[in-house]
C-alpha cells in the first residue's frame, strides 16, 4: 500500500451519506441537528427524508433531550453537531437522560480533535472522549477513515444502546480498502505487525502511525507494529496485550487530551496485567490554538515526524 497516494474522504461526508443509504431502509431512523447540518452533512438526510429530520437550533441540551424522547417511542435518532457542544454543552442531558436510561440514541458529532483547524481553542474538542468514556452505559467509537465510519454508522443503527462517534472535519486518507474490509466490533485492528514496539492510533492519528511505522523501517530499521484503536469503549485489552508482550513498549497517538483520552485506557489496561513502558503523544495538558491542521499535529506531537522521534528515542 502507497501511503502516499491514497485516496481522501471526509468522515462527516461519508456520515451524511450512509445516512440516506440507511433512511431508504429503515423508516425508524431519525436525525437531528443543532443548526449545523451543512458542516456535518446530515443535510443531505434532511434533504432526503425532511419529514425525519429536525433541526433543534442552537440548543444542544434540546438537542439530546428530544433525541431521548423520540428513542422512548422506538425511533432510532441520530443526532450532531460540533464535537466540543455534543459533549460539553450537553454533558449532563448525555450522562442523565440518555445513558442513565440506556436509550437507543446515536450521538455522532463532527468537527473534534485539533483538525478543527483555524477555528481555534474554544472548538476543539479535545476533552471529549475522557468525558465521554467515564459514562456506564456508553459505547464510545472513534473511526480511522470512511471506510471505517460507513461500517460503524451501519453497526450504530442495529446496536440497542447510546453510542459515541467521534468524528473529524478534514478529508482523511482511507486506508482501508472496501472490497477487502471486514468490521469487527469491540476489538483493535492490527494493520502493520511488527516487533520492537507498538503503535497505537485511533482516528485520524491512525495514518500518521501508518507512515511513522513505514519511515521507522525503512530509515533506521525498526519494527513497530501499528494498532487501530476503533472502540475506545468498551477496550479490546487483549489485543492490545498480545502486542505489547511481544514489542515491550507502546506508544499512544490522539488528537485529544492524554489524560483520560486513548492513553489513559491503554495505560488501565496495561497496568492490570502487562505493565510495559508507554509514551503517551497528544494535547500535554494544553489547550489548543488556531492553526492549519497540519501545523498543529507537529506542534503538538502527533504527526508522523514526531512519532517517529519519539519510537527512535524509544528504542534507542
Amino acid at each position: 500500500m502507497d501511503l502516499s497516494t491514497l485516496p481522501k474522504k471526509a468522515l462527516r461526508k461519508q456520515f451524511g451519506e450512509t445516512l440516506v443509504a440507511l433512511g431508504k431502509t429503515n423508516p425508524n431512523i431519525v436525525v437531528l441537528d443543532a443548526d449545523l447540518a451543512c458542516s456535518t452533512q446530515t443535510q443531505m438526510f434532511a434533504d432526503a427524508y425532511p419529514e425525519r429530520f429536525f433541526n433543534q437550533g442552537i440548543a444542544e441540551q434540546d438537542l439530546l433531550n428530544t433525541a431521548a424522547g423520540l428513542a422512548t417511542v422506538g425511533k432510532i435518532p441520530f443526532l450532531s453537531t460540533f464535537a466540543i457542544f455534543a459533549t460539553g454543552k450537553a454533558w449532563e442531558p448525555l450522562r442523565n437522560t440518555i445513558c442513565y436510561s440506556n436509550l437507543n440514541v446515536k450521538i455522532c458529532p463532527t468537527h473534534s480533535g485539533l483538525s478543527l483547524g483555524e477555528d481555534g481553542a474554544s472548538h476543539q474538542s479535545i476533552e471529549d472522549i475522557a468525558l465521554t468514556r467515564v459514562i456506564p452505559n456508553l459505547t464510545v467509537i472513534v473511526p480511522s477513515d470512511a471506510v471505517e465510519t460507513d461500517a460503524v454508522i451501519r453497526w450504530a443503527a442495529e446496536y440497542q444502546g447510546p453510542v459515541y462517534v467521534r468524528l473529524v472535519r478534514p478529508d482523511c486518507p482511507v486506508i482501508h480498502v472496501q472490497e477487502n474490509y471486514t468490521f469487527n466490533p469491540y476489538t483493535i485492528e492490527v494493520l502493520r505487525e511488527g516487533k520492537d514496539i507498538t503503535l497505537v492510533g485511533t482516528g485520524e492519528t491512525v495514518y500518521h502511525c501508518l507512515l511513522a511505522a513505514e519511515r521507522l523501517q525503512k530509515d533506521l530499521g525498526i519494527s513497530a507494529e501499528v494498532l487501530n484503536a476503533c472502540f475506545i469503549k468498551p477496550f479490546d485489552s487483549q489485543t492490545l496485550l498480545a502486542s505489547a508482550t511481544k514489542t515491550g513498549r507502546v506508544i499512544t497517538v490522539e488528537s485529544h487530551q492524554v489524560i483520560g483520552g486513548l492513553g489513559g485506557a491503554v495505560c488501565e489496561a496495561l497496568c492490570d496485567s502487562t505493565p510495559v513502558p508507554v509514551k503517551r503523544l497528544g494535547t500535554q495538558d494544553r489547550f489548543g490554538q488556531s492553526g492549519k491542521a497540519e501545523d498543529l499535529f507537529k506542534e503538538y506531537g502527533i504527526d508522523w515526524t514526531s512519532i517517529v522521534e519519539a519510537a527512535k528515542n524509544f528504542v534507542q
